[in-house]
């Protein structure tokens, strides 16, 4: 078999297909492969179908249940309004259009950047613990919330109550202050984190440890920041640490869908490099990839489009660790497949989440970030008592 077969297919998932195959034939195994394909593309085509139900279903539950029929008439009407009629109440379609659908979105979208975040950062670090919100992402990201909640008033004055239009939507500075920050103070931690691991050539296990020490920076500056604020301002803080989408409007999920579907196509692109790096850094070396200008690359993608996801949603933890095991488990750790499928297992997760968190005590919304701790806890408890948690190797 030659190298490029050897980094498409990624030396990992090369020898656990030698291992499954009674021959071990080069040519064996590739056809043992291409059949895995199907099985692949199955779960991608299952995931994406499976998201588009829920997401009408998400369309029609909330404070004010629409049934099932009408979120389709209004859905059909607002595509196809020559051939399908409005559902029979007016107020329908507003709730849909107006207020959930944008939600909706942006619980998609978010997911769909946390997990694919998550994929490249484990396949980046060969390390199956490892997420934007355990490399210090997320806590440089609210630190920075937290700075614009809680200094905002001092710097900006009367000007931090002003508001102004974008996109046909009422933004208010304060708003725009917290999204501006959480989005810069979070870039600023993964360049925080390749300064302090370039002494060591950006190994893996240094970048891991950088990743630890910047997330115990920002929450010593988190806390300090709820200590000296007011109490409504601290209740805020609080609030936008528990994550939610009540930032959800038209305006926001229009900045964030070309950024996720730009980094998503860059993430894909170096797929094959993250397959080849699974056999470590100098085998990756000896088949072609520059290992360091790779980690820079997949670090840098997978801080900016989570950051810019956090900074509309808050906190949410756990997707980028939970999407791709749950992937892992059914398809195996081929990249090429695992991307795309976990970004969809992803926005399946936190839509459902989110979902739930509006239903369970409604007409008040839970944050969703409740939802996902506790989803996240009964997982792992599982995965690390299954089988002695072989799932984590």
């Amino acid at each position: 078999m030659d190298a490029e077969k050897v980094r498409a297919f990624g030396p990992r998932e090369f020898l656990r297909l030698i291992r499954g195959n009674n021959c071990g034939d080069p040519d064996s195994v590739i056809g043992t492969f291409n059949a895995s394909r199907r099985k692949k593309l199955l779960l991608i085509i299952t995931l994406a179908v499976l998201l588009a139900f829920i997401s009408v279903v998400a369309l029609g539950v909330g404070a004010v249940d629409v049934p099932l029929q009408d979120t389709m008439r209004a859905l059909g009407n607002y595509f196809f309004p020559q051939w399908i009629d409005a559902p029979g109440k007016e107020h329908y379609s507003t709730i849909i259009f107006r207020s959930r659908m944008p939600r909706v979105i942006l619980a998609v979208v978010t997911g769909i950047s946390l997990a694919m975040s998550g994929v490249v950062m484990q396949g980046i670090l060969r390390n199956p613990l490892v997420s934007p919100f355990t490399l210090g992402l997320s806590s440089a990201a609210s630190f920075g919330a937290a700075a614009a909640l809680v200094l905002g008033p001092l710097l900006l004055g009367g000007a931090y109550y002003g508001t102004f239009e974008f996109l046909g939507e009422s933004i208010t500075n304060k708003n725009l202050l917290i999204i501006l920050m959480a989005f810069i103070v979070g870039m600023s931690s993964i360049v925080l984190v390749l300064a302090i691991a370039r002494a060591h050539h950006l190994s893996q296990s240094v970048l891991v440890l950088s990743g630890v020490v910047v997330n115990y920076l920002f929450s010593a500056g988190i806390s300090f920041m709820k200590y000296i604020s007011e109490d409504n301002t601290l209740r805020e803080v609080t609030n936008w640490l528990m994550g939610g989408m009540w930032g959800a409007t038209w305006g926001s999920v229009t900045i964030l869908i070309p950024i996720v579907a730009v980094s998503f196509i860059l993430m894909e692109r170096c797929t094959v490099d993250l397959n080849t790096l699974s056999g470590g850094d100098d085998v990756a070396r000896n088949l072609g990839v520059n290992v360091q200008r790779l980690r820079i690359y997949g670090l840098t993608i997978s801080a900016f489009v989570t950051s810019a996801c956090l900074a509309f949603t808050g906190v949410i933890g756990f997707i980028g660790l939970m999407a791709p095991h749950i992937c892992k488990m059914i398809i195996g750790n081929d990249h090429r497949y695992l991307l795309p499928a976990s970004a969809l297992m992803g926005a399946l997760i936190l839509l459902v989440s989110d979902t739930a968190a509006r239903i369970v005590l409604r007409p008040v919304e839970l944050p969703v970030g409740i939802i996902m701790y506790l989803i996240g806890g009964m997982f792992f408890i599982w995965l690390v008592t299954r089988r002695a948690g072989r799932y984590l190797a």
